[in-house]
Formats: C-alpha cells, sequence, structure tokens
C-alpha cells in the first residue's frame, strides 16, 4: 500500500479544498435548521452520502463562496484558527456562534488509499450532527441575520489586510459584540481527527436570547 507524506503532496491545499467543500455544504445547513431563511430558499441534494439542504438564493451562495474563497489561502498556510458563523439578532447581538476550531495535524504517513474514505465518513458524521443541533439549542428570536468571522495566526493577522483575494471583498476587523458572547453556554457538537484535518465543533449560545 502507498503511503504519501507532507513533502510529496501540498497537504495544506488538500486540506483546504476538503474543508472549504464541507464548510459550504455546513454554512448552508446551519442557516436551514436555524430557520435564518424561509426554508423554502433550500432544496434538498446528497453531499457526503446524506441529504442536505442547499440554498438556491444567487446573493446568499455568492456571499458565502467568495468568504470561502478567501479563507481558502489561510487554511492553506495553516493560519486559520477558527471559522465561525455569527447569528444575531435584530440589534445584532450574537444569540449563537457555531465555531469550527481547526488544525493540521503534525507530519504524519499516510495511506492515500483510505485518507479520502475516512475523512468523508468524518465529515458525514459532523454534517449529520449539524442537522439535528436544533434538539440542544432553544429557539433564535424572529429576524435573525449571520455573518461569517475567521480567527487567525497572530502573523497572518498583520498580512490580511495587504492581501484582497477578491475585488470589492476585503477582510475587515471583526466587531467586537460579534466576537463576543455575555452568558453564553458552550455546547460541544462534534469532534473529528484524521491524518489531513483535526476540526472540532461548539456552538456558544446566548443564555438569554429575548
Amino acid at each position: 500500500m502507498a503511503t504519501l507524506t507532507r513533502q510529496d503532496l501540498n497537504f495544506g491545499q488538500v486540506a483546504a479544498d476538503i474543508l472549504c467543500e464541507f464548510l459550504e455544504v455546513a454554512i448552508h445547513l446551519i442557516l436551514y435548521v436555524r430557520e435564518i431563511y424561509p426554508s423554502g430558499i433550500f432544496q434538498k441534494r446528497k453531499k457526503y452520502n446524506v441529504p442536505v439542504q442547499m440554498s438556491c438564493h444567487p446573493e446568499l451562495n455568492q456571499y458565502i463562496q467568495d468568504t470561502l474563497h478567501c479563507v481558502k489561502p489561510l487554511i492553506e498556510k495553516n493560519e486559520a484558527e477558527k471559522v465561525v458563523v455569527v447569528i444575531m439578532d435584530k440589534k445584532h447581538h450574537p444569540v449563537e456562534r457555531f465555531v469550527f476550531e481547526i488544525s493540521q495535524p503534525p507530519l504524519l504517513s499516510i495511506s492515500s488509499e483510505t485518507l479520502l474514505s475516512h475523512v468523508e465518513q468524518l465529515l458525514r458524521a459532523m454534517i449529520l450532527k449539524i442537522s439535528v443541533c436544533d434538539a440542544v439549542l432553544d429557539n433564535n428570536p424572529s429576524g435573525c441575520t449571520f455573518t461569517v468571522l475567521v480567527h487567525t495566526r497572530e502573523a497572518a493577522t498583520r498580512n490580511m489586510e495587504k492581501v484582497q483575494v477578491i475585488k470589492d471583498f476585503p477582510w475587515i476587523v471583526a466587531d467586537e459584540q460579534e466576537v463576543h458572547m455575555e452568558e453564553a453556554k458552550l455546547i460541544p457538537l462534534k469532534t473529528m481527527t484524521s491524518d489531513i484535518l483535526k476540526m472540532q465543533l461548539y456552538v456558544e449560545e446566548r443564555t438569554q436570547k429575548t
């Protein structure tokens, strides 16, 4: 059985491709499950061999794609620590933060034949957990919106303002109230560990939402 090391492949690029594809599905599913948009704008698709709900709204889809396109170079360089989907009430105060904590494991030899199928199984389990997360979360108030934040390592933060991956889609420093939530409880959802990617998903939920 052939083995591959990080010197043989650009593992950062492989991890970024896998993770950004997953995050796109996960963000759509979070927006559907947490009822941020009407259910009528979503269609059932099949990803990771399980049914998921994906938006059909062009502007929403473009925003998500543009965001992940900008995140991808950070993941390739292992400079992104967290990708966070923040759900906010009408006053733009966070009520929920879905936190994807990510890292690339140390140098390891891996089996090329089993890597992708193993990672897909792990991502499938994470998608299934997101699809039923409303069972452990309280209902959100009406009129909620969302944004996506990226927590980067310090060296990356200094360079981000100089690099604009997509024209007219610059990085900006997150508003303090989007980053911190008062009186929040932490709800672990799922952890995955593979030879190419480690990820922990948890939700920070505001205790009083109304």
